[in-house]
């Protein structure tokens, strides 16, 4: 593997993965709006084990999936968009945003480890959003590509990260985000709906060629 769109591809996949609000992402804002940059920084850390376990999880599926067999592929390609799609769909549906309450502020670090490896959907998640970006790429990979693509999401991961600290201790986007989480959410939501119809397509398109 040589092709440095699949690379960027694997980075943007793990960056949209770790920016995309949920549990980790609330506690981060709210950690941040309430202590500052540092906690948070700590705070990301940590969660930046789970991040690469699920990821590497993720891509070494998506490889040896499409080592196993195209039709595996697509069939996961298919079951990974419409995951998307719902998620997405409770997302756009929210009907109203709770604040979450600042955790971990004694132990940050700690805090951010158990949030990465022990969210439930953290595995599923990072799986449909690889598969819906890497998608276009997969008949390129073998497992030996496998960890130059992981090295692509580990700086994905890293640059996500920075952008959360550093936007989390702006004092205007606190100030936004406790007011409009619902839109924020809402928004990430209709992104999740489109990377999953992009995800069936992809999958639909691979199987009409056999």
């Amino acid at each position: 593997m040589n092709d440095l769109h699949i690379l960027l591809a694997s980075g943007l996949a793990a960056y949209l993965y770790v920016i995309s609000p949920g549990p980790a992402f609330l506690a981060l804002f709210t950690l941040a709006a309430s202590k500052g940059r540092r906690p948070g920084a700590l705070f990301v850390c940590g969660h930046l084990v789970g991040d690469v376990t699920w990821g590497a999880l993720a891509v070494t599926a998506i490889v040896g999936a499409n080592q196993l067999g195209g039709r595996l592929f697509q069939v996961l390609g298919f079951g990974c968009g419409l995951y998307l799609i719902y998620l997405g769909a409770k997302a756009v549906m929210t009907k109203r945003d709770a604040p979450p309450r600042a955790i971990g502020s004694q132990r940050p670090l700690l805090t951010g480890l158990a949030f990465g490896l022990t969210n439930p959907k953290a595995y599923p998640v990072a799986l449909a959003m690889f598969s819906a970006i890497v998608a276009p790429y997969v008949d390129r990979l073998s497992l030996a590509d496998a960890p130059r693509l992981m090295g692509a999401a580990f700086v994905g991961f890293l640059a996500a990260d920075a952008t959360l600290v550093f936007a989390a201790g702006l004092r205007p986007v606190r100030r936004f985000f406790l007011t409009h989480g619902l839109i924020v959410t809402r928004v990430v939501g209709v992104m999740f709906i489109a990377f999953g119809v992009r995800s069936i397509a992809e999958a639909a398109a691979g199987w009409r060629r056999g």
